[in-house]
Parts: structure tokens; C-alpha cells; sequence
């Protein structure tokens, strides 16, 4: 299948909708995108575990675990685009045991048509959860409400209520305390206001855990804790989805082997085809670097005739848009290796703050369809 970056994928799309119906356009371009999806994820190369656990992690863990015992409630806060690979999949069974609501921060930089199918599928596995965006004080005012409601049971009996936040580094947690403290102000007088301190002594509770107070009969006390992974992230495209959204360094894997694979993405996705539009709809936030890096990355997927389904014509259409890149942002080519690395941070930074499209990484299970979804 030739030139599929363009427009003429979508077009025998709608070709067969009308011939044999929208299920069989969607399956059909479901199976395409997959398998574009997987010559995405070929390019990927290096160590087959990412590792990054510095000693404090380990400690941090082991507190955690002693800790969670004594609470009344977890706030388990993961990134909206990965909702699952943002999951500390070693806390998971001691999460189980308590009540938990899982709060998906950074919505804005997510696909909101993916957020309702995610959305879904914590329904349909009785998951309380919320999509919350940190900055915005009335996402956050709603998960509240949902806390005090989760917590009737406990506020009914018990003198002092705990309640503590954990989650991957960099999903937000410092912003959401920030945001959660400064609405709960209004719940205190001026000589009340809770400052962020140190909260203890409490029954159970280890002595000089940061944290600060949220309400009244009962003391109703948030407790923080430091972002935390895994010891071995053995799903290596895991380990990229963690890096792409900050959760690990850049250094780990490398900053343009990630900038490399973001581009894959971006061309399994057709991103460029929905860039275009999205212009004359924001025209007011649209600077020219912005524009001139979507244009150049769009005109090389236009000028595209190989497949994308095949690891080696993905492996140098990507290769054009990093030289490309290059000269767009002035890194001189003898600058080699370190010329790309400069190029990647571009690149990367372009991406975590939105300016290349809201996308959520990780698929639903069970809907490969899912990965069209994408709102640029």
C-alpha cells in the first residue's frame, strides 16, 4: 500500500464504508493502524528492561507499604495519556485493599475522545477514577466532592481521617496538593489555615509525613509521598510511554532514540492531517515555530510514497524529518550526535506541552480501534 501517509488511506476508507458499511471501514482501519502501530514500535532498540530506580525509590516504597495499613482512602494519581503504564504495577495488590480513587491528571493534554472510552473501561471494571487537570481549580473541586463522598463511611466514625496521594514521579502530584490546598482555604480562618507541615504524631502513622490538613470533624489530614517506580520496567514500550510523558529521565533511554520513536508515532497516527485544520481554529495561540515544525513534518509525510506498515520505509521517513528538524531549528550538521540530541530536546519539549496534538499513548484493552481516536 503506497504513499498511506496521505490522504489516500482515509479516502479508501470511505470507499468502503459506502460499499460495505462503517464497521468494515473501522475494521479495516483499525487493522492498517495497527500494524502501522507495530512498525512504530520495531524502531525501538536498545536495552530490552528500562531501568531507573534510584535508592530513595526504594525507601520510599518500603514506607509506603508500612503506611498504607493506617490510612482511610487512596488518591492514586496517574497521567491521563498513559492511564495504565502510569500504574506502579508493584503497589497494585496492596491498592486493592483499600478504598481508592484513581485521579487521571494532565486531561489537557490527553484525547478527549479517548478519555470517554477509558472512562468506559474503569466503569466496566468497577474502578472509581476521575480525569482532573491540576492547573484547573473546578476539575479539581469535583474530585474532592467525590473523596468526601467515598469517605461517609469513615467521617461517620472515626475522630481523624487519612487520606494519602501516591503515584508514579511526574504525574502532577505537587500541582494537585498545590491546587487542593489552596481551594480547602476557605474551610479555615486565617489563624487555621493549613499550612503545607509536617503532620504527627497520629495513631499509626509514621512520624513527620508531609502532609497538611483538609477539613474539620473529623481532622481530615492529606498525606504525601514521593513518585515511586517500579524496579524493572520490562515492557520496553512502557518504559518509552513513561519517558515521553516524564516520568523517567530522558537520559535513560536516550533523547533521540524517544524522539525518534515520538515521530513514529506521530506517522502511524497521520498526525498531519489534522494539524492543518487545527490552525485556522487557533490561530491566536499559534506561534510560527509551532506552525513551521508541523508544516515541515507534515510536507515530509505528504511527499512520503513508502508504507508505514514496513519497519524500514517508517526507519527513514523518520530519519528525513530528524535532518529536517535539524536545519529548521539551525543545529549545524557537524555538530553529529550531540547535534541530534540538541534537535530531540526541541522535539520533546514541543510535545509534553501539548503544542503537537493531544494524545493519549496507551490503548483501552481489547480496542485496537482506539488508537484512531486522535484529537490534534
Amino acid at each position: 500500500m503506497a504513499a498511506v501517509c496521505g490522504r489516500g488511506f482515509w479516502a479508501s476508507g470511505r470507499r468502503v464504508e459506502r460499499q460495505f458499511g462503517r464497521g468494515m471501514r473501522s475494521w479495516m482501519m483499525a487493522m492498517v493502524i495497527r500494524r502501522r502501530h507495530y512498525a512504530a514500535s520495531s524502531l525501538i532498540e536498545g536495552p530490552e528492561a528500562v531501568n531507573w530506580y534510584p535508592g530513595h525509590m526504594a525507601s520510599a516504597t518500603r514506607n509506603i507499604r508500612g503506611q498504607i495499613k493506617s490510612v482511610d482512602f487512596i488518591l492514586e494519581i496517574r497521567d491521563a495519556r498513559i492511564p495504565l503504564s502510569s500504574a506502579n504495577q508493584e503497589l497494585q495488590e496492596v491498592l486493592n485493599m483499600k478504598k481508592r480513587l484513581i485521579v487521571l491528571n494532565k486531561m489537557d493534554l490527553a484525547n478527549p475522545n479517548m478519555m470517554l472510552k477509558w472512562k468506559e473501561y474503569f466503569e466496566s471494571v468497577g474502578q472509581n477514577h476521575i480525569f482532573v487537570n491540576a492547573h484547573q481549580s473546578k476539575t479539581v473541586k469535583k474530585m474532592l466532592e467525590l473523596v468526601r463522598t467515598q469517605l461517609q463511611s469513615s467521617i461517620a466514625k472515626e475522630p481523624t481521617v487519612l487520606v494519602m496521594i501516591l503515584g508514579i514521579p511526574n504525574v502532577g502530584k505537587s500541582c494537585l496538593i498545590n491546587s487542593m490546598s489552596n481551594i480547602t482555604r476557605a474551610n479555615f480562618s486565617v489563624q487555621e489555615y493549613p499550612k503545607r507541615a509536617k503532620v504527627g504524631p497520629l495513631p499509626g502513622v509514621t512520624r513527620h509525613v508531609a502532609g497538611f490538613k483538609i477539613g474539620e470533624r473529623p481532622s481530615t489530614y492529606v498525606l504525601d509521598t514521593p513518585g515511586v517506580l517500579v524496579p524493572n520496567i520490562e515492557n520496553i514500550e512502557t518504559g518509552m510511554k513513561l519517558a515521553l510523558t516524564g516520568a523517567v529521565k530522558d537520559t535513560v533511554i536516550g533523547e533521540e532514540r524517544l524522539a525518534r520513536y515520538l515521530l513514529s508515532v506521530l506517522n502511524a497516527r497521520s498526525a498531519h492531517l489534522h494539524w492543518k485544520s487545527g490552525f485556522a481554529k487557533s490561530n491566536a495561540t499559534t506561534t510560527d515555530t509551532l506552525s513551521g515544525v508541523r508544516d515541515l513534518l507534515a510536507s515530509a509525510c505528504l511527499k512520503f510514497d513508502g508504507s508505514l506498515e514496513n519497519k524500514q520505509d517508517m526507519e527513514s521517513l523518520v530519519d528525513v524529518q530528524m535532518n529536517l528538524l535539524r536545519r529548521f531549528f539551525h543545529v549545524p550538521v557537524e555538530l553529529g550526535e550531540a547535534g541530534l540530541e540538541r534537535v530531540s530536546q526541541h522535539l520533546l519539549e514541543f510535545y509534553r506541552k501539548g503544542r503537537l496534538g493531544q494524545f493519549t499513548l496507551d490503548i483501552v484493552p481489547g480496542k485496537e480501534t482506539n488508537i484512531l481516536n486522535v484529537k490534534l
